[in-house]
Parts: structure tokens; sequence; C-alpha cells
């Protein structure tokens, strides 16, 4: 609009169902706001349309406007920037004499944040709401007996976590190895059916590459629907969504029951289709939807309630346990315990302490444990070999290094960085594409298949232009393909793709020297390098780690080949040596880990503690240039996806900020003793989370009255729902405890499932036993830099902002932080 401002009025109440009244005002006569927003119209708030658009502020913690908590999908936000001709930190009024009731905020587009155009997140209550119910239930636990029951019960729960994730991890790793093998075996079969040993006559490579076509397409057709059209929050590995949980952002649908039934078959469905990805970065999602299930003691997808660990309700607790969950599916992965802690701690937590530490080390190593048994048990073996799903196998002699060789680990990490850049920045702009050209559901189950039926064609290429022939003794797969050679010998080409990743991966760390040619591992490596680069991001569950590991471990070895030719008087090149350190820099230059990874990599490998040095020097020099160009593929998708992660360091755009230049404002705020009328019509017609409770209010002006606490909008819902009123507080007091709200989390119900309060329409609610009596409080001159370190410290959802009369300024959210 050239010289006009679309001001959205508040002149007549409107319902859910009204369309938000828009008119236009010229630039010029744009009225003075007001701060009194909760007193407009005696008593009426903003609105909010069925159309979800935000009429009125965002600035009650609430990150996806127009809906209730557990609705998914809402369009943009709205917000507006008063601009106040009065001080209204000191709660005066504008200097023309009006009274503020007489005027009417105007609201604008808030561009200055990323959230304003990212509606489809919330905030979490990491804070404890330590209401007037909290305490009396932490004054009746004062016993030791209690508190000692608590915490064995929270030990219990960890290590039922890692034992759980285990069995699903077994089941996982067992069906694909099944269905591998006999498609695999069937292939193989296949091509010695139909293609000649040693020449190019009397044979027809069509028919196996038809046969591998349809083994490929099916499974990643299927899989590929189920995560499309029942639960596209399982598509990728799902370590970004639980990094964001982990955070303090509400992801929806991201623990529950069903994202763990389409995740497991996602995933089985996508190896076995044979895909450029793993199992092992889904397993950490699976870990932390067990432990958010087992940790609540009900399930809201079948409606059952256990009626235990009760006390673990809330989002604090849940947050723990998720954590540990996330432990306990990376060490089943890789076999891996103290990696797996290490993992979740510097890749997904955004909280720790000293206790969680130990009940997450403690699931990962029941974890391992459980998975080791089962799956040796399952194989025949008599020892506890198989650690994990990502078993990379032991080199058969120690893994020495000189001292010389380091600065050629340090190019390696370097090439690592540069190569893992290049593949983020592609695969960021690869969904970019998708995400933009490709909406249809349709459409991402057929790119899938696309893709899938892409990889069989260049496999099938690979093998059948290069010629790559082996003898047979040095083969490193179970059951070798003849295919174009002759008696006695193998096709390595062949080798490289008629088996799991996984198993690839192996086979490049301990395959004897000369068992491929330099020409099939460059072009191999560029081949997946580009395939893997067009998997992640498909509509399917896979993770980005074994391909990124795969792609290193054949680039690290191609240069120990091409280097011993060029000088083959060398004894030092090992290539299995050099295979793990390149597809340590690879793995570094994409996901930008390095103490976790290292301790990985050395679990699964068996490796001595003194190749942890050149692990060490590989991976931060693969992280040191790669985080020159892009950050790490996780947090490239966090923010691609525009999630509202608080960084560890508050921006430099935010340095010399006060509290009052970044703070939303007019507040909507709820007086101590206030109407049951006001609040529903409230909730009803705004959709904040958070709402500051005030006396010493004149009049209806609740918006300068003093802060005494703040009071979230679940609580208010369930207050109404459960008629917990002061004229009959005589019924419900003596049953009333925090027990209550816990009932109903993690989904409160909505608004609309309270009735209207025909017959309560004077009825009163005292906040006084149900508000946190003591939120944080900073005052408006605060500096942001400090504000912000208390706010991601603690948790926080909401923030008051207070003058120096302990009155009400604003409030500052997640998203006042996130600057656009």
């Amino acid at each position: 609009m050239d010289d006009a401002k679309t001001l959205i009025s508040l002149d007549q109440e409107s319902t859910d169902d009204d369309e938000p009244i828009v008119t236009k005002v010229p630039e010029k006569s744009l009225p003075t706001p007001t701060n009194h927003l909760a007193d407009i119209l005696n008593d009426n708030v903003p609105t909010t349309s069925s159309t979800g658009v935000r009429v009125g502020n965002n600035n009650s913690g609430t990150l996806k406007p127009g809906k209730d908590d557990g609705d998914d999908d809402v369009p943009a936000l709205l917000d507006h920037t008063p601009s106040y001709s009065g001080n209204a930190f000191n709660g005066n009024l504008p200097a023309n004499g009006r009274d503020n009731a007489e005027s009417e905020p105007i609201f604008r587009v808030r561009s200055r944040t990323a959230a304003s155009s990212t509606p489809n997140y919330e905030s979490l209550d990491y804070e404890v709401c330590e209401n007037t119910l909290f305490q009396d239930e932490q004054r009746k636990s004062l016993t030791e007996r209690f508190s000692l029951r608590k915490d064995i019960i929270r030990w219990i729960i960890f290590i039922q976590i890692g034992i759980i994730t285990a069995l699903i991890a077994c089941a996982i790793d067992i069906i694909i190895e099944e269905l591998s093998e006999l498609k695999y075996m069937f292939l193989m079969n296949s091509v010695e059916s139909n293609v000649p040993k040693s020449d190019f006559t009397g044979g027809d490579l069509v028919v196996p590459f038809l046969y591998w076509l349809l083994l490929s397409v099916v499974p990643v057709a299927f899989g590929a629907a189920m995560v499309t059209y029942i639960e596209p929050i399982t598509a990728g590995s799902g370590i970004p969504q639980v990094k964001s949980y982990l955070n303090g952002v509400k992801i929806p649908r991201i623990v529950r029951i069903k994202t763990l039934a389409v995740k497991a078959i996602g995933v089985i469905t996508s190896v076995v289709g044979g895909l450029a990805g793993g199992k092992e970065g889904p397993m950490i999602h699976a870990g932390a939807v067990v432990a958010a299930g087992i940790s609540q003691g009900k399930s809201t997808t079948f409606v059952k309630d256990f009626r235990v660990f009760k006390a673990f309700r809330d989002d604090h607790e849940k947050r723990d346990f998720v954590l540990g969950g996330g432990a306990a599916g990376v060490s089943a992965a890789f076999g891996a315990p103290i990696g797996g802690m290490l993992f979740s701690l510097e890749e997904a937590a955004s909280f720790w302490n000293q206790n969680l530490i130990w009940r997450t080390l403690v699931a990962s190593i029941i974890s391992v444990f459980t998975l080791n048994l089962v799956l040796s048990t399952y194989h025949g073996a008599n020892d506890f070999t198989f650690t994990g799903l990502f078993n990379l196998g032991k080199f058969d002699q120690p893994l020495k290094f000189d001292y010389f060789e380091l600065p050629i680990f340090m190019l390696l990490g370097v090439t690592g960085g540069l190569l893992g850049a290049a593949w983020n920045s592609l695969n960021t702009k690869i969904n970019k594409f998708r995400k933009r050209y490709i909406p249809w559901k349709l459409g991402k189950v057929c790119e899938a298949v696309v893709v899938a039926m892409l990889g069989v064609t260049l496999a099938c290429t690979m093998i059948y232009f290069i010629n790559d022939c082996r003898p047979l003794g040095n083969d490193p797969t179970i059951h070798p393909v003849q295919l174009f050679c002759e008696d006695n010998e193998y096709n390595a080409v062949a080798a490289l793709w008629f088996q799991t990743p996984e198993a690839t991966v192996r086979s490049l760390f301990h395959d004897p020297p000369g068992s491929h040619q330099i020409l099939t591992l460059a072009v191999f490596a560029l081949v997946y390098y580009v395939l893997s680069c067009a998997t992640f991001g498909l509509n399917v569950s896979l993770g980005v780690f074994i391909p990124t590991a795969l792609v290193g471990a054949a680039w690290g070895r191609l240069l120990a080949m091409v280097t011993f030719y060029l000088f083959p008087e060398t004894e030092f090149l090992h290539p299995g040596k050099y295979a793990l350190i390149g597809a340590a820099a690879n793995l570094g230059g994409v996901l930008r880990m390095t103490i976790s990874l290292s301790v990985i990599l050395m679990e699964t490998t068996g490796v001595e503690t003194s190749f942890f040095f050149p692990l060490i020097i590989a991976l931060i020099s693969a992280k040191w240039v790669g985080d020159y160009f892009n950050e790490g593929i996780y947090d490239t998708q966090i923010e691609v996806n525009h999630v509202p992660m608080l960084p560890w360091e508050p921006l430099p755009q935010y340095k010399g900020l006060k509290a009052r230049e970044i703070l939303s404002s007019p507040v909507v705020c709820i007086k101590l003793r206030d109407s049951a009328h006001y609040i529903y019509n409230m909730l009803k017609k705004c959709d904040h989370n958070g709402f500051p409770v005030v006396d010493d209010v004149q009049g209806v002006r609740r918006s300068e009255g003093r802060v005494c606490g703040i009071v979230l909008r679940s609580q208010l819902i369930v207050i109404l729902l459960k008629s917990l009123y002061v004229e009959n507080s005589h019924f419900w007091l003596p049953n009333t405890s925090i027990q209550t709200f816990r009932d109903v989390y993690p989904r409160y119900p909505s608004i609309k499932s309270v009735r209207k309060l025909d017959d309560k329409i004077n009825y009163t609610v005292d906040l006084s036993m149900f508000m946190n009596p003591s939120p944080v409080r900073v005052n408006a001159h605060d500096s942001v830099p400090r504000i912000f370190q208390i706010f991601r410290a603690l948790g926080l959802r909401h923030m008051l902002v207070i003058n120096n009369k302990n009155r009400i300024a604003g409030i500052i959210t997640r998203r006042d932080f996130i600057y656009k």
C-alpha cells in the first residue's frame, strides 16, 4: 500500500467465525495507540478470526496464532508496534490528555522477528509453575521416604527407556537384515541366470535391472506414502526435531506412538529399498518417543491412563526423559554408550545437570547391553559381538600412525570440511526447491520413487561400464557376484552395491589392499555424494550418518590408493586407516560434531585410544573449515524450517539494546480476582498462552495493574471446565490439587470445549492458588544480552517486564530474541 496502513478495527465484538474488520486509514492520520489492550470495550479483548489471523499482538508466548494448543496448521502472524506519545513504562497517560480507554491500538505486520513469518511453533513450559498447589505437594513430600521413592522411580524409568529402545532397534535391524538378504540373494540369482560370465553375449542385463527397480520402488513408495499421508513429522532423521524440542520449541506430534510406528516402518522400507541413507539417525527419534511415552504413564493415543508416574507429567520432567531416550537411541545405533551420552549433550541438549548426565549414561549402557544380548542370541553367537546396529568391525591389527602423517590428516579434515559445506549448501538448495515446487503429497511420493529409480540406474550403469574383476577369497560380500568376470573372480563394482550401505562402509574399512580399482572408488564416491544429497530431504524416514560416512570412507581410501600409486615405496598408507579418517572428516564437515563423533567412531571400530588424536584433528579441521561457509546440516534444516531455536549466545544485533526496545506491549492481563465472563471472552478472542496476574487495578485498566504473578492459558481452561469458582469453592476446594492439572497433560483442551457461561456469567475466579506467584521479572532498562542469558538458562516461555513500581510494562517471549 502506498500511503495507507491497514488497520484492524475493534469497534465491534466478533466471534471466532467472524472475519476481521479491516479499514484503511491514511498514513498521516494514524490515531495515537493505547497500551490498555485488555480494557477496550468494557472487558472486550482482541479477536481471532476463523482463518486464524491474529487480531491483536503476540505478546504472551505463543508462536502459533489462531488456534489453541494441539492444533497444527496456522497462517502467518500479525502483530503491532504501538508508538506511544507518553511514558508507557511509568504508566502515564498519553500527552494528548485523552483517556486511553477511548483510543484503540494500531496493529501492523511485525517484521522485526523471524518468528512472525513462521507461525507453526509454540514454546514449551519448561519453567515449573510453583503455585500454591505445587507448594502444598512439595510440603507433603518433605519426608525422606517420599523423596527417595520418586528418585528411584526416575532411575527405573531411565532403565526402562534403555531396554525398550534397544528392543525396538533389534526388531528394526533384524527385519532389515532378513529382507535385505532375500532381496540381494534374489538379485544375485537373477544376475547369474541372465548375464554371461565372461563376455557380453548370450545374456541380458535388462531383466535383473527391472527386478532391481521393482524391489526398490515398491518398498520406497510404500514407506514414502506412509510418511506423507499418515505422519509427515517422521520424514528425515528426526534429529533436528528432537533438538528443537529439547530447546523448548513445541513440535506438533513429535513424540506420539503413531509417530514411532510410522518411523520404524519408514526406516525399514527405505533401507530395504536401497535409498542412500541409514537407520541410525531415526533411532534417536525413536528413543525420544519411547522416553516421552513411558515417563508419562499413559497413552493419549489409546486413551489409556495406567495411573503411574503422575509426578512426571509436565514439560520440565519430560524434557529430561526425552534427552535420555535420544542418548539410548544413539547408543543402540552405534553400540557406543559413552558416545551416545556425549552426542546428546553436544548436539541435542540445551539444558543439563550432573544428575541428568548419570541417568543418561545408565540408559545408554542398558540400551547397548540389551541390544548386544538380543542380537547375539538371535545370531547364535557365543560371545557378545553384536554391539550395535552400525557395527564397523574390528581392525585385524592396531592402527598406528607416524607424526609426519598429522598434516596429512589435517588436510583430509580440510577436504572433508569443504566437501561437507558444499554438500550442505547443495542439499539446502534442493530442499528449498522441493518446498516450493513439489508441495503436493502425491508429488512427494513420486519424487522418492524417482530418486530410488535413479539410484538403481546409476548402480547398474557403473556395473555395466566399469570392468573391475577381483580374485575370489578377498571378496568383501557374503554373496559375491561373478558378473562379466572369469571363473574364480567376482565383480568388485557389484560388491559395493549389492549390500546395505552399512556393510559397504565396513568393507571399505577392512578390505585388503588391491580390492578395488581407483576408477571404481572415484566414480562410486562421486555418484553416492550426489545421490545422498538428493535423498536427504525426501519424505522418507532416513538418516544422513551412513551415506556421509560411506562417501568419506570411499574418498579417504581413494586418496590412499592414489598416493600409493604415485609413490609405491610408501609403507604407512594403510587403506583402512585412511578410509576411517576420511569418514570422520566427511562426517565432521556435514554434521559439525567433534567430541561425540570421535568417541562413537572409536567405540564402533574398537581402535586404540592413541588413535583418538588423528580422529580429533580431522574432525576439528573439518568443523572449522565447514563453519566458515555454513552451519551443520541439522542446524541448517532447523533454520530452513524457521524453527525459533534459541542459540547459546544472543545475536550480535541485540548488543546494546534494552528490554524496552524488544518487549511486546500492551499486555493482556487478568485481575487476581476476576470475572469468569471476562476470562472466557478473553480466551475466545485471543490466543496468548500466558497472562500476567495483577492487582491494585483502577477500574478496568488491567494493563496498569501491579504484577503479582502469571497464569497459563491451559490453567484457565481447566479452571473453567471444572468450574473452580469462588462461589462454589466448598465443593471443589478439598479435592483440588496439582494433579487436577497434570491429569489433562499434555493435550490440554481448547477453549472451544468450554460451554458458554450462561448461568455462571457473574461468577468469580480467584487465581491466588493457581497462578505462579514468582514469575521471572526484569526491568525495562535491563540489557538484552543479560535477560537473554536468564531466559535461556531457565528455559522460560514468558518473561515479564516491569517498571520501577512493579507495574507491567510489557512481556518478552522466545520470538522477541529471533532477529530478522
